[in-house]
């Protein structure tokens, strides 16, 4: 794609009845409220402006926009000013010309006169605009007073701020308002002393801004600017890609100069961020270019040796050699697969496709293991299918919010962005109320303009026992949806489900010590959720990540039954899915126990259908769930298993076990981009690609499937996808795709939900599945007129407690979670300069622990459980309450995964890292074991130097 920057209709869309006017002699027909200024842009009358872009509301200030109306005095702002029916309109006049031109003068005199050598010369709105006015010449001189020894703010390793450039437009506060939703900047002081200033004039890096990126792309000049175009130029290509990140699945533009990647621009066409972005995916792309990446092949006879560089004919007839030979002396189910939720639908598919059609198992899994397969079970028992029912839009018809285990400005800060806009109401429209459930106080619970109605602090480990306290509230008072559960779902098990939550022991006060929730509060947040209006359900890994996780989201699924809260916009039971592809790798078949669409091994007719298409036969017995595969290789019967772009060694519970399991594995091939902690244990490393080399489609947590298009050629020599294809055909699989595409064509034709997706289609919009003959265009809401399974099911969801518990010896709770800059096991975030916000993983406790142990803010502190130790930082705050810690997970020399145990979820496996007991003592620094293990892993992770 060619450079060309997006259309900027000065104003947002507007909708609304049609209303006719004149502009500038020419008819034209616009929904009523919409802009003159939108008006004219839609008939390609470009009206100068300044101040004003279609992703902020009008503000008016620049005057650079004025327009004559017939039969109104004065010049109004064409940006303010909603159009009328029968209006006339001149925008080019002599005397507009007149006013422009003297607007754009005192701008410029204002203004430093580098044009030739700004970094953003020809990309600059006001030199755009003062050609577009035909300024030739500056009367007031530069003399007088000005701004243009203003200092510079560099304090952002992203971005630089230049007050001499700025003219107060306030275009970058508003983005930070209306977009973000932070407001971290405002406009200091007035008249000529008026400036931009982060917070109370504290800089950039040191303010609440959370470089989100949105005043930079607000700002019509340098004075925001991405200190990449500063260092490489302004771009000449772009490219529309999807992030890599999290689960909002955000579009961007890549802009390209020659090979060099310049910058990601959010693409206002998004439709899951709608030209929004984090500090992650606008940013934090530097890792592509990052020395530690392995570009070429590696091998080694055990884990004791040194890396050894090979060429890939060698590695992967290695690879296939040595998987051939395990599974001749240990058995055919000897070996096994893990795919990746960082990868495209593609590669999943064929890493699963691999694992079935050439190792001939089913022992296939993904890191959705150790996430959200509670979702994928939970969902599919309640509703029939295994994914949210809404799309992002639909949190604007919300009227009652429920966050439940979930840290969306943390964990998913675009969609938080558009959370708190209706949160805040505006337009006309209260904002929605606010329900948070979660042990933390986070920042939804109270920021700026946002406060939740109820926050209910519950216990680690008793999601169940309050929702069914809700439930309870539901029942008991009445405010049940009864003609909605007399249609829509199955009265026998509804009968039975409502006998069972009305019982007393199971009303907010027979819980309230276990829980810690008060009564009252409980009572009053059930009350609102029933009775709110549409109410919308968001959960995150605090609800999944738990032994009870599939039972906390059949108890989401059923209050939102209950309440009549499925199937219609504003509501609806929605997990946020952590990357970017957690949604694919489940819809593409990794899973032991299904093929692709959630379809279950042992069903005859879907064997078959893939079996004619493969050409094999396949075996009908579910494989090993990953902790299965680790079992089984302490026990000496799973001895080979290719992993792709997953760290394994630091994302999954109890690291010491993990550990014995790869170290007891005759071949551990490991496909990534560095070498991770798992590859210490790696006998193979094949380089991987990133998202930014290759083609192909990724499915965000609203069920979108994207498009990723190629910015530039892969520098390990191949995509993932291809890798794949190689160990494929080594094992004589005779696979022959020549690109992505084909491999959709497949998935389309074996999976009944994807039977409408191609890439002819994906190249002129995103969908949502399913895509088919009933629904060609997609689907944003599920279970409109009935549920996927027909009938909704109710599921009986009793409280059972933990077998995890406090002691005398471990009398706390420890809890995980994530932080905004980082991003899962910090591989790529840790390797750009989101290091400078959170360059180590921090112990949050509560100040009452912390005084009664002797613990100060940034001491070491030892954070021991029953399953290991490790040190790390305190932090004290008061966001946790007192028994309850928590951390991050993000970085390697903390391994909190050693303290995590291996209890998990009992009917998905699924970890339980969120109720973990411990103890917190102060410590002199690091652990022994701390100091062996990165000893011990320096030492795997040696390159053989060369021959001369």
């Amino acid at each position: 794609m060619t450079f060309t920057p997006q259309n900027d209709f000065g104003t947002p869309e507007k909708s609304g009845p049609a209303v006719s006017l004149t502009i500038d002699g020419q008819a034209v027909w616009v929904p009523a409220g919409t802009s003159i200024m939108r008006a004219a842009a839609m008939v390609d009358t470009a009206i100068p402006k300044l101040c004003a872009t279609d992703s902020l509301e009008s503000f008016g200030s620049c005057r650079l926009c004025l327009v004559e109306i017939e039969g109104r005095a004065g010049y109004p702002a064409s940006c303010a000013t909603p159009v009328a029916p029968g209006m006339i309109v001149r925008t080019e006049t002599e005397k507009l010309r007149k006013l422009r031109r003297g607007v754009m003068e005192l701008y410029i005199s204002d203004h430093p006169l580098d044009c030739l050598t700004c970094s953003a010369n020809g990309d600059c709105e006001l030199q755009d605009q003062a050609g577009a006015v035909g300024l030739r010449d500056v009367r007031f001189g530069y003399e007088g007073a000005n701004h243009l020894r203003a200092a510079k703010d560099e304090s952002n390793p992203y971005f630089t701020f230049d007050p001499a450039k700025c003219i107060v437009c306030s275009r970058c506060v508003r983005a930070c308002d209306e977009t973000q939703g932070t407001l971290a900047l405002t406009v200091d002081g007035r008249g000529f002393a008026s400036k931009i200033s982060a917070s109370q004039d504290e800089g950039f890096f040191a303010s609440e801004c959370v470089s989100c990126g949105a005043c930079v792309q607000a700002c019509p000049t340098s004075a925001l600017i991405e200190n990449t175009v500063i260092e490489k130029g302004t771009p000449d290509r772009a490219v529309v890609t999807t992030c890599a990140y999290c689960g909002v699945g955000c579009t961007f533009r890549a802009e390209m100069r020659g090979e060099d990647l310049v910058r990601m621009v959010p693409w206002k066409e998004g439709k899951a961020n709608h030209g929004h972005s984090c500090v992650k995916g606008r940013f934090a792309w530097g890792y592509a270019q990052h020395r530690d990446r392995i570009l070429n092949p590696m091998v080694r006879g055990s884990v004791d040796e040194p890396w050894r560089e090979v060429s890939w004919e060698e590695a992967i007839a290695h690879v296939a050699s040595e998987f051939r030979r395990i599974q001749n002396a240990y058995g055919i189910r000897s070996i096994g697969g893990i795919t990746s939720s960082r990868c495209t639908n593609e590669e999943t598919f064929l890493v699963q496709k691999l694992v079935r059609q050439g190792f001939g198992n089913n022992n296939v899994d993904t890191c959705a293991r150790v996430c959200h397969s509670p979702t994928g079970y939970g969902l599919k028992t309640t509703f029939g299918t295994s994914a949210g029912t809404q799309d992002f839009d639909s949190v604007e018809h919300a009227d009652v919010i429920l966050v439940i285990g979930a840290n969306p400005t943390e964990g998913h800060p675009v969609f938080a962005s558009r959370m708190k806009q209706r949160l805040r109401g505006g337009n006309g429209r209260p904002g929605a109320k606010l329900i948070v459930i979660d042990p933390r106080r986070i920042d939804l619970v109270r920021s700026p303009h946002v406060e939740a109605a109820h926050h209910l602090p519950l216990q680690p480990g008793t999601n169940v026992a309050v929702l069914t306290a809700m439930a309870h509230v539901i029942v008991t008072e009445g405010l049940v949806d009864e003609a909605y559960v007399r249609e829509r779902c199955d009265g026998d098990a509804y009968g039975e489900w409502a006998a069972f939550v009305s019982e007393p022991a199971r009303s907010p006060e027979a819980i309230e010590d276990l829980t810690g929730v008060p009564a009252s509060d409980l009572r009053a947040a059930a009350r609102l959720y029933a009775t709110g209006g549409n109410a919308a359900i968001y959960y995150g890994l605090g609800v999944t990540e738990h032994s009870q996780g599939s039972s906390t989201v059949m108890a989401i699924a059923n209050l939102a039954m209950a309440t009549g809260n499925v199937g219609k916009e504003g509501a609806g039971v929605n997990p946020l899915r952590g990357q970017n592809n957690v949604q694919g790798s489940c819809d593409m078949g990794s899973f032991p126990h299904e093929f692709s669409g959630y379809r279950h091994v042992s069903d005859k007719a879907t064997r078959s259908l893939f079996e004619r298409d493969w050409g094999v036969a396949l075996d009908p017995e579910p494989g090993l769930r990953i902790p299965n595969m680790l079992d089984a290789a302490t026990d000496g019967t799973f001895k080979g298993i290719f992993i792709q772009g997953e760290d394994i060694l630091q994302s999954d519970p109890n690291t010491t076990h993990v550990a014995a399991g790869l170290a007891a594995m005759e071949c551990v091939v490991v496909q990534d981009l560095f070498l991770n902690e798992t590859a210490n244990y790696a006998h193979v490393f094949l380089p991987g690609s990133t998202f930014l080399e290759k083609d192909g489609t990724f499915t965000n947590a609203e069920r979108r499937i994207q498009r990723v298009r190629k910015v530039m050629e892969p520098k390990n020599g191949y995509a993932d996808w291809e890798v794949v294809q190689l160990v494929a055909n080594a094992l004589d699989l005779n696979w022959a795709y020549t690109h992505p595409s084909q491999v959709m064509d497949e998935i389309a034709r074996l999976t009944p939900t994807f039977a409408g997706v191609s890439y002819e289609v994906l190249d002129k919009q995103s969908l949502q599945w399913p895509v088919n003959e009933a629904a060609p265009e997609g689907t944003p809401t599920m279970h409109i007129d009935h549920f996927v399974r027909g009938k909704g099911l109710f599921v009986v969801t009793d409280y059972v407690p933990t077998d995890e518990r406090t002691g005398p010896r471990f009398p706390l709770l420890l809890t995980t979670g994530r932080i905004l800059s980082q991003y899962n096991v910090g591989a790529q975030t840790r390797r750009t300069a989101n290091e400078a916000w959170h360059h180590e993983d921090r112990l949050e406790i509560h100040p009452h622990d912390a005084e009664n142990r002797g613990i100060h803010d940034g001491d070491w502190v030892s954070l021991r459980s029953r399953a290991g130790e490790t040190t790390l930082r305190a932090l004290i705050t008061e966001r946790v309450a007192p028994g309850v810690v928590y951390t991050t997970f993000h970085h390697p020399d903390t391994q909190a995964n050693v303290i995590t145990t291996d209890y998990s979820d009992w009917a998905t496996n699924c970890p339980e890292y969120k109720v973990t007991a411990v103890q917190v003592m102060p410590s002199n620094g690091p652990s022994e074991w701390q100091k062996s293990y990165r000893a011990q892993a320096e030492h795997s992770r040696r390159i053989e130097e060369p021959a001369e």
